[in-house]
């Protein structure tokens, strides 16, 4: 593949999404490292498959808003692979289907790396997940019955990114569920939801012009502002009550994440103009992504 082209392919990839999807993984398997039966394999497969979901995510999000023509001149955010005409929907198409391959057969070798023979019921219920997982990825935007024109994407966003990131992982390693489990994933889960409504912030007008009804554009401008108050303020909130029962090299390290955050939610109340909201994307992804290592290590250093 020329080297072009490839960097083509990477630019849609959008890796700056990539930390974001990755967060809840690192957050459960966080739970989990001090116990005696704690795999690294798991985790690295973990990681890989997740990437993997995110990709054909991005790469349907593109393919499905290019054909929609929501990425028109209007919109503020970075111009993606097919609006620019870089890629063109055969080739978008073809990249979908063998990305989604690809994470098919990683989770596949998670899953039978995870339970084996020991257990078909797990073994099915993950590989339905699995499954869920890429037909949620590609239907976001794709189709003409796509969820995220109906205002349901902050809920996919909350469950895959939150509750199956970070409670699957815990399960994969364990074989149970936790009550400290349940709250990480209510936090990963909030602070991804915060991401994409930024995101629909941002693009608003221009969403509303083409029939995309994202929660933003139901909500109006003063509504979605309110809504990430909740979700930021929400995560925060779990965050402080969780550390207080945990050590204080915990309660300290997630300071350092929640800094940020806040910092970020004074941004967001000061913002009268939606193009500014582009860089609170990134700090936001950034700052899940560092409270996730962040807690990772609290947790390694027991």
């Amino acid at each position: 593949m020329p080297f072009k082209t490839t960097k083509i392919w990477i630019r849609a990839a959008r890796l700056r999404t990539l930390s974001l999807s990755i967060s809840g993984v690192i957050v459960g398997n966080a739970l989990c490292v001090q116990q005696a039966n704690f795999s690294w394999l798991l985790f690295v497969l973990m990681l890989l498959t997740a990437v993997t979901f995110q990709i054909v995510s991005n790469l349907a999000n593109d393919y499905g808003d290019g054909v929609k023509g929501t990425d028109n001149a209007n919109r503020i955010g970075p111009e993606r692979v097919l609006q620019s005409g870089l890629l063109s929907r055969q080739a978008l198409k073809k990249g979908i289907v063998g990305v989604a391959l690809v994470s098919l057969l990683l989770a596949l070798i998670l899953i039978t790396a995870a339970f084996g023979s020991n257990s078909w019921m797990y073994f099915l219920i993950f590989l339905g997940l699995a499954i869920f997982s890429i037909w949620a990825a590609i239907s976001y935007t794709v189709g003409d019955k796509a969820y995220g024109y109906r205002g349901l994407g902050d809920v996919f966003v909350f469950v895959f990114f939150g509750l199956v990131s970070v409670l699957g992982a815990y399960f994969l390693q364990l074989k149970e569920f936790s009550l400290a489990a349940v709250a990480m994933a209510v936090v990963v889960g909030l602070l991804s939801v915060a991401v994409l409504n930024l995101n629909n912030m941002r693009d608003r007008e221009s969403d509303a012009a083409v029939g995309k009804r994202t929660l933003a554009v139901l909500l109006g401008a003063l509504g979605a502002k309110y809504y990430h108050y909740f979700l930021i303020g929400g995560a925060v909130v779990i965050l402080i009550a969780f550390s207080v029962q945990q050590t204080v090299s915990f309660s300290w390290l997630v300071g350092l994440g929640v800094f940020p955050l806040l910092f970020h939610l004074l941004s967001v109340i000061k913002n009268k103009d939606p193009k500014t909201l582009d860089p609170e994307l990134k700090k936001v992804a950034l700052a899940t992504f560092a409270l996730s290592l962040l807690i990772f290590i609290s947790y390694s250093l027991g």
